[in-house]
């Protein structure tokens, strides 16, 4: 594992978990050590061959470090084998790495390009979670000259980690990650630099909407940076036919939204958000099937979660999602259970028999 970021050392993790030996490297030493000391692996020896190195390392130091790996002759390793039998990386731009590799004229057919689509506000080894991947889709952009054994292996861990593996090419991965990840990224961001002058009595009115439309503007800035110049010709794209929405709702409601046509320009774009909304896959994968929120009023004290995740348990039913509102000056939040529709009821009865006050 070269990088022992968030998502190297989420992946060390989640391989150790299978009983995998891994090896870490990082510039950094002190993420290196703390990856260590989380039990993600041992410090990469000097005598190292291994059956794929992980590179996960901003876009534009995928390539250069392709390079090194790939040359690094060891003893232990055969001759001119470099570091590892094959080699992916993580970073999620594709077509920057992939053609910086074969400029530098890296050895392609041991590189199968990879990108787990999964990921979280903060960084870090510290943030690191083995349960990072499961059911997480993993885009794979192998090229012409990738061997099937190569792929083969890349696939196999990806598997290991819990996700999905999916095959595309470098052009169409990025062309879609800048729809579903790094467009939504800036629109947050812009969200959320709304804040940063607002009054503080205004944001004391802040709820979950706004922390949910803005929760992903917290991530590193200088990695951000690098993605979003990286890809920049098809999230300027988005961002332009997001702009135009906005705009047009700007001058709607400008206008008056009480007007006919102002009215039904902003409803439109509200109707177009629930269809969208509604394209988005569920957890496993698929069509997003339809949930219901079984309400919870849950104290905000040590154990109390627990003891209402045991009362869900004893009841037979299953907890897709959680969120919890929380009632600022109140000893007190409201828990937001999602299960199937069938499940609500029995929930619902198991949970007020226990005493918990429940909203029907």
């Amino acid at each position: 594992m070269i990088g022992t970021g968030l998502i190297g050392t989420s992946i060390a993790l989640a391989l150790r978990e299978h009983g995998a030996g891994v090896w870490l490297a990082d510039e950094d030493p002190e993420a290196a050590r703390l990856a260590v000391n989380l039990g993600a692996g041992e410090p990469l020896p000097e005598a190292a061959y291994a059956d794929v190195a992980v590179i996960a390392v901003p876009p534009d130091a995928v390539a250069a470090t392709l390079v090194g790996a790939q040359a690094r002759g060891l003893a232990g390793s055969p001759a001119s084998a470099g570091l590892a039998r094959c080699y992916t990386d993580v970073a999620s731009v594709k077509q920057l790495p992939v053609a910086q590799a074969r400029a530098l004229g890296c050895d392609l057919t041991s590189y199968v390009p990879g990108h787990p689509l999964a990921g979280r506000e903060k960084h870090g080894p510290a943030a690191a979670r083995a349960d990072l991947f499961l059911g997480r889709t993993w885009a794979l952009c192998p090229g012409p000259e990738t061997s099937s054994q190569a792929i083969e292996t890349v696939t196999d861990l990806v598997r290991a980690c819990g996700a999905v593996p999916m095959r595309t090419d470098p052009a169409t991965h990025d062309r879609w990650v800048a729809l579903i990840s790094h467009a939504p990224h800036l629109v947050a961001a812009a969200m959320a630099a709304r804040l940063e002058g607002a009054p503080a009595d205004a944001l004391e009115l802040a709820g979950q909407g706004l922390r949910d439309v803005t929760r992903i503007a917290a991530g590193d800035t200088a990695l951000w940076t690098q993605i979003l110049a990286a890809n920049a010709a098809p999230v300027a794209r988005v961002l332009a036919e997001v702009a135009a929405d906005l705009a047009e709702a700007a001058r709607a409601l400008t206008d008056g939204p009480e007007g006919l046509e102002g009215a039904k320009s902003v409803a439109a774009l509200l109707d177009r958000g629930q269809a969208g909304v509604t394209r988005i896959p569920g957890k496993h994968g698929g069509q997003a099937p339809e949930f219901t929120a079984v309400q919870v009023v849950i104290r905000d004290q040590p154990g109390e979660l627990a003891r209402l995740f045991d009362a869900a348990g004893a009841a037979g039913v299953n907890i897709e999602d959680v969120r919890i509102e929380h009632s600022p000056g109140l000893p007190v939040g409201v828990a937001e259970l999602s299960v199937r529709p069938a499940q609500a009821g029995a929930l619902l009865n198991a949970l007020e028999a226990e005493g918990w006050p429940v909203r029907r």
